[in-house]
């Protein structure tokens, strides 16, 4: 499988090697958008669990620090940045999470890894007041300069 970075040619996994890669400035965005009912919107600042907006928001940070500790092949990053916004919209709760290094490889797993534990971290504050919940997770931006 020559096309997949991560499977060398006998078909095993690893962990790309880029080490002969230049470090460069890179930044990732990656976006959830939790569907929620009306009445848990309503009930956002008021859940058994607490403040569902700043806990995922604090998580998905966290979660974009270890990422490299979640995803079995990625590579540890020292990020100069990690963020997530966290706002009510029509219908839930979008995230947006950014992560951002100078590396030699991509943060689009931070990003994805932020947002998506952000999501997961609303979702399990809300969960016993909204048997409804849904989400879905992607990729939004990803650059190198």
């Amino acid at each position: 499988m020559p096309d997949l970075s991560h499977v060398d040619e006998s078909g095993a996994v690893r962990m790309v090697d880029v080490g002969a890669k230049p470090a460069q400035r890179r930044r990732a965005v990656a976006r959830a958008l939790v569907r929620l009912a009306p009445e848990t919107i309503a009930k956002l600042g008021a859940l058994p669990k607490g403040d569902a907006l700043t806990t995922a928001q604090l998580a998905g940070i966290m979660a974009a620090k270890r990422t490299s500790e979640l995803i079995p092949l990625c590579h540890p990053l020292p990020l100069t940045h990690a963020g997530v916004e966290v706002q009510v919209v029509d219908g839930g709760v979008e995230i947006v999470a950014s992560a951002e290094t100078t590396a030699q490889t991509g943060v689009e797993m931070e990003a994805l890894t932020a947002a998506s534990v952000a999501a997961l971290t609303l979702y399990d504050m809300v969960k016993a007041v909204d048997k409804q919940v849904t989400f879905t997770v992607e990729l939004v931006e990803k650059t190198k300069q």
